[in-house]
């Protein structure tokens, strides 16, 4: 945009007051879908009518739909996301509309989720918590929830980009014996002494699996019947940044694996009584605000 005082905004959720107060001093002009629910699809496209710009989340598609309901003059659009997989890039360059995203702000908060849902899976934590809660805690039991440590263990990482790094980092302290990791560019510069190996090798050697690579057309879906098959009877597999690199999760609980951990799921929000969420090895976790 030439000038930003006068552009009308539309945004479609609310959204923290700061970056209201931002565009409000810039003099733009603003719509909102001012709820915490994701905006409807027909309003979605009503709201966009017209606008220069689109504030967008994660959960709105903006697809050639809603780029064509919003009009030529559309000349942005931005998300308050890492992700952007939901804009049709194609669609936006083609029409010389201008994407906004926000790169590495969640790089320490999802590591720091990805930790602690690793170590809540592998100490059974949410059992033992559930076993309070439901009147199961009796006598001491040395061989009751016991759980896999990370001392000694081989952890792999799939993805070693700013998010796997930051995850190794949190994990060396815990007296891990080695790291693997595998990139789709090959061996790169690690903040601690990893091996990079092929994905076959990193899934049959590691005691834990993690997943910290971005989800793309050639990474959809890796995680299927013939990656989980390779794994160690007794891995722990957390793909903590987007589980949509799994086939899907009901496949997921199908395979031998002990336990699997779910950051967020495809569908993004699961119902409590569906079928995904009954094994007692599967832990899924809300998708949650990961930084202020």
């Amino acid at each position: 945009m030439s000038s930003v005082k006068g552009s009308k905004v539309y945004i479609t959720r609310r959204v923290p007051s700061g970056g209201i107060k931002l565009l409000e001093e810039a003099g733009c002009q603003l719509k909102q879908w001012a709820h915490d629910d994701a905006v409807p699809s027909d309003e979605l496209l009503k709201g966009v009518s017209g606008v220069d710009a689109i504030f967008c989340l994660l959960s709105d598609k903006i697809d050639k739909a809603v780029l064509d309901a919003a009009g030529s003059q559309l000349k942005v659009v931005a998300t308050l996301s890492v992700g952007f997989d939901h804009i049709d890039i194609e669609e936006c360059h083609r029409r010389n509309i201008l994407i906004g995203y926000t790169p590495e702000v969640l790089t320490m908060a999802t590591a720091e989720l990805a930790v602690a849902l690793l170590l809540a899976t592998s100490r059974n934590i949410p059992n033992a918590i559930n076993a309070v809660r439901n009147g199961e805690w009796g006598t001491w039991k040395p061989l009751w929830l016991c759980g896999a440590g990370l001392d000694g263990s081989t952890v792999g990482i799939v993805g070693m980009g700013r998010i796997g790094n930051a995850i190794a980092g949190m994990l060396k302290p815990f007296g891990v014996s080695q790291f693997l990791y595998t990139n789709r560019s090959g061996p790169r510069e690690t903040k601690v002494p990893a091996k990079h190996v092929d994905l076959p090798t990193l899934l049959k050697e590691s005691d834990f699996v993690i997943a910290s690579c971005a989800l793309s057309p050639e990474t959809k879906g890796m995680f299927n019947a013939s990656a989980f098959s390779q794994m160690k009877k007794t891995a722990i597999f957390l793909p903590p940044l987007a589980s949509r690199n799994a086939k899907s999760g009901v496949e997921c609980v199908s395979l031998p694996l002990p336990v699997y951990s779910l950051s967020i799921s495809k569908p993004y929000v699961v119902p409590p009584c569906s079928d995904t969420c009954q094994p007692s090895t599967l832990r899924i976790l809300a998708k949650l605000q990961q930084t202020e």
